[in-house]
């Protein structure tokens, strides 16, 4: 006969214990790339959020296209209002908020101590 007998049939079902083996690299990749990337990317997500609801006005912010200004207004819950140059205002939706730079007190001018802060600063030019 041509054909010889096969003398390994009797393998088995196979064993839990080499599964549980070829499974655990897999396991390992999924833990580390959790530490390593996952959880760090949802605590910044989660910072950024608070950010951007903490943001009131008189804030020194910095926007995501790179413009700088002081919040003049908070208009709702999606868009803030600030003053990148004098009389130059505006609008901006709020998860476009990259950074605070500077947290203000919430400027409370009447228009005559605004009138007077311009003359001082007009006298000392």
């Amino acid at each position: 006969m041509l054909i010889t007998p096969a003398y390994a049939q009797a393998a088995g079902a196979g064993d839990t214990n080499s599964m549980l083996m070829s499974l655990l690299p897999f396991a390992l990749i999924f833990v580390i790339m959790y530490f390593l990337i996952l959880r760090p990317q949802q605590k910044k997500v989660r910072e950024h959020a608070d950010l951007v609801k903490n943001i009131r006005r008189g804030d020194t912010v910095v926007t995501s296209g790179g413009l700088v200004g002081k919040v003049t207004k908070v208009v709702d819950d999606d868009q803030i209002e600030f003053e990148i140059s004098d009389g130059v205002r505006v609008r901006q939706m709020r998860q476009m908020i990259s950074g605070v730079r500077a947290k203000g007190e919430p400027a409370k001018e009447s228009k005559d101590s605004a009138k007077d802060a311009a003359k001082d600063d007009a006298a000392s030019k």
